[in-house]
């Protein structure tokens, strides 16, 4: 990874000050520590991945009950950054005391946010999924508890390693959240204990919805080479249409309501089958497919269907629904909030056949899922989602590698797996290659089920 002889030095000057370094508040003129001072309960945040995702995730940290600040913040974009810096500034004066020093630039920048921190503090990661391992693995080094956003992980080899790394964060006792906040979700909580308590008998047919035109970067025109020289910057920037950075659309979009369905069941299913396309997309060289259905089968038979589109003029849908032997469910019918959810007699969603709606309003998951972790990093109860979220992860590869290969997959077969998108993420500088390059048409590779096997695709194929 790069490493900046100016930030490194400025890396070990925090290190030998820890107990005096202070940052200057840019939005208030007066100094404010970057530490804890003795006895200050404090917790301080830094934040790796500057996005909208990443800025979403720091500002819910900055709005729990608890006492805590933002100190630090990393990209390999400055204008990303610094478009965060100033939104999260104006929000949160109160709690946002990031420095100039303290805005970090490349893909060492990680390391320089996470040195500002100790034991007891907070590092968000929310960088694409490609880097969640590396950067996981050095906030375990350094016995800081995290916050990852979701998907952690966009094939078996990144998931393996995740799942170890999990344990090791564990034998550390160290609170690792995982941005799959609808699992945080008070409303989503008290259905599911009414499934598991037989509300409407036993669960036999799961159905999910992601039905939406074309958002974030899943759809990408040719790189620019005269705005964007880096192809890995660029690549980067537009995460959402390279399966070695996101997972693609698939994963990226639809990971919440698979996750929906898999925490309703209370199991996690063990194959997938899937069809898919991709329409007449011009000089679109991202590569997604348009559309996605899979069917998911449980250990005891029963099913889940996940449909999942991105395109314009369709009809439009994001929710999530459970069936019983006795009834069903609205898990979500609003997106990720407010649910909404409800349980009924029968299989239709008859107003007049309810047994129990939600309380409204409800509060809001992204700001649920700190609370918790914050508590638990402040009683020191036992949080690690790694596992979930990396079972989670996974599920969603086994469903999208059904789809791009054409073929049935197998929970075990994702797993061990051994095509690694992104194997070197660890060693990506700012001057140095993409993990996947275009060819001399400037095209990428597409999946195309059925020509590489168990392969979603096959460089120089």
């Amino acid at each position: 990874m790069e490493n900046n002889p100016t930030a490194s030095s400025r890396r070990d000057f925090l290190k030998t000050t820890t107990k005096t370094v202070v940052g200057l508040s840019t939005l208030s003129g007066i100094t404010l520590p970057h530490v804890h001072a003795a006895g200050d309960d404090t917790i301080n945040i830094a934040l790796v991945g500057c996005g909208g995702r990443g800025t979403g995730a720091a500002s819910n940290s900055m709005g729990v009950k608890q006492s805590t600040r933002l100190i630090a913040m990393a990209d390999v974009q400055q204008n990303r950054l610094e478009a965060s810096f100033n939104g999260l500034s104006a929000k949160h004066p109160d709690r946002f005391s990031v420095s100039e020093d303290a805005k970090f630039i490349g893909f060492d920048a990680y390391k320089q946010a996470i040195d500002m921190l100790k034991p007891g503090d907070v590092v968000v990661l929310a960088t694409p999924p490609a880097f969640r391992w590396v950067q996981f693995k050095y906030a375990i080094d350094k016995g800081v508890n995290v916050f990852m956003e979701k998907p952690i992980c966009v094939d078996g080899p990144s998931g393996k390693r995740m799942l170890e790394l999990g344990k090791e964060a564990d034998a550390k006792g160290m609170k690792v959240g995982v941005g799959l906040m609808c699992r945080h979700c008070r409303v989503r909580g008290e259905l599911f204990d009414r499934i598991q308590q037989g509300e409407i008998g036993d669960i036999i047919l799961g159905r999910a919805y992601r039905l939406q035109g074309p958002v974030g970067t899943c759809f990408t025109l040719p790189r620019d080479g005269e705005k964007d020289e880096s192809e890995l910057l660029w690549q980067i920037k537009n995460f959402h249409s390279f399966l070695w950075a996101s997972g693609g659309a698939f994963s990226d979009f639809n990971i919440h309501n698979i996750d929906e369905i898999c925490w309703m069941k209370n199991d996690f299913p063990i194959e997938a089958k899937a069809t898919g396309g991709r329409t007449e997309r011009g000089d679109h060289i991202d590569q997604n497919f348009d559309h996605y259905s899979v069917e998911y089968t449980f250990r005891d038979g029963s099913k889940f269907w996940l449909e999942g589109r991105n395109a314009m003029k369709t009809h439009n849908e994001f929710a999530s629904y459970v069936h019983g032997s006795k009834g069903m469910a609205v898990v979500s019918t609003a997106g990720h909030f407010p649910s909404k959810a409800m349980t009924f007699k029968g299989q239709n969603k008859n107003p007049s056949e309810i047994i129990w709606r939600g309380k409204q309003p409800e509060p809001n998951p992204y700001d649920m899922e700190w609370q918790d972790l914050i508590d638990a990093i402040i009683n020191n109860k036992p949080y690690n989602e790694v596992e979930r979220g990396a079972k989670a992860s996974l599920v969603t590869v086994m469903g999208r590698m059904a789809a791009h290969t054409g073929q049935l997959v197998t929970y075990d077969q994702v797993v061990n797996h051994d095509h690694e998108f992104a194997p070197n993420a660890d060693k990506l500088t700012l001057d140095g290659p993409a993990p996947l390059l275009a060819d001399a048409n400037g095209k990428y590779p597409i999946p195309f089920p059925g020509r590489n096997g168990m392969y979603e695709y096959v460089v120089g194929a």
